[in-house]
């Protein structure tokens, strides 16, 4: 079990995104944007993984053989450009959306490069850039960019289907949105599910300059969950199998007709409904909240928690290990905490 408090060492200019934990093996991996970085459960450093220009967000674990998957995405909005003014890379590449592979028992020194190396594969996601370049619609019915406020991609686990076979692992992938607060149509989530058997036949090598479009031979189901409206979507996504949730962290909304809750939790032990979506001319699979009587309720339940969103893992025993981030000396860093789960007071730090 990893001590509270366990420290990710100073990291440079840009802040934590995600976490993943292998016990079994005894390893933590963090995401800051363009990095991965891998340590022993106490925090030694055991390598890392740089030469990213795009930005690396979520990422989970494959408890069977110890594979690391991110959410990885080359974007020409403020934030890709942001990114590459952090790291003084140039502007080489076009946009696109890819699930990142780390083979992670190859990971064994500092600053391994991403292509030269063969650590890394990736698979394309061409519904993702389908939607980003998409049109949406305002109020009026007047065309905006990015059909549902399409921003990317962000969270990423892996899960059983919604209704199903508790033992089938579907690799979830959820969209950023856009928080814009003068549009309707950017108010429900958007999970793309995968086989996660479909990934690795489809992975290749990715040179950022020229990157291929090879993408996995099975289309994704597509799910919406109707949470009202956040900045930037799903930052991370985790299923805890001891509650069958689907845990959403988020950056919290703006529109004042919704309770713009920090974390939202959907019910997998309900199957997805197929019903007319709010703000969208459009019927889609629906997933249910926590808590929630129909998949399109209002407001229909979350948590007050500020820090779920820089990395998020369950436990087996229904806790959870979660990333605080922090500046030490001018550089980003983190910590991770193990917390308690309650439905009903959230999350509590644990001594």
């Amino acid at each position: 079990m990893i001590k509270n408090g366990t420290f990710t060492g100073k990291q440079g200019k840009n802040h934590i995104q995600g976490m993943a934990v292998d016990e079994k093996r005894g390893y933590l991996y963090f995401s800051f944007t363009t990095r991965l970085i891998k340590t022993k459960l106490s925090g030694e450093p055991v390598g890392s993984v740089s030469g990213l220009v795009g930005h690396l967000g979520c990422i989970c674990l494959d408890p069977a053989d110890g594979r690391v998957y991110g959410s990885l995405e080359y974007k020409h909005d403020g934030i890709g450009r942001g990114i590459l003014r952090s790291i003084g890379a140039a502007d080489t590449f076009s946009d696109g959306f890819y699930v990142a592979v780390f083979d992670a028992d190859r990971i064994t020194r500092p600053d391994m490069d991403a292509e030269g190396d063969g650590i890394m594969t990736a698979c394309f996601l061409p519904e993702a850039l389908a939607d980003y370049e998409g049109a949406g619609f305002a109020p009026d019915g007047s065309p905006l960019p990015h059909r549902y406020g399409c921003s990317g991609i962000d969270g990423v686990c892996i899960a059983p289907p919604p209704g199903g076979d508790p033992a089938e692992e579907r690799l979830y992938v959820a969209y950023g949105v856009y928080g814009d607060v003068a549009r309707d149509d950017n108010d429900h989530q958007i999970l793309l599910s995968y086989p996660l058997d479909a990934f690795l036949p489809a992975a290749q090598p990715l040179k950022q300059a020229a990157p291929h479009r090879a993408a996995p031979a099975a289309r994704p189901e597509k799910y919406f969950v109707f949470t009202g409206n956040t900045e930037y979507g799903v930052q991370n996504l985790a299923y805890d199998a001891t509650r069958s949730l689907l845990f959403m962290a988020v950056y919290a909304g703006k529109k004042p007709a919704y309770q713009n809750w920090d974390v939202f939790a959907a019910d997998l032990t309900k199957p997805a409904a197929k019903t007319p979506l709010r703000g969208l001319a459009e019927t889609g699979a629906a997933l249910t909240l926590c808590g929630a009587d129909s998949p399109e309720e209002p407001n229909a339940g979350g948590w007050r928690f500020s820090y779920g969103q820089y990395g998020f893992c369950p436990r087996p025993d229904g806790t959870f290990y979660i990333a605080q981030p922090e500046t030490a000396g001018g550089e980003q860093a983190a910590r991770v905490f193990r917390f308690a789960f309650d439905p009903e007071t959230g999350f509590t730090r644990l001594t």
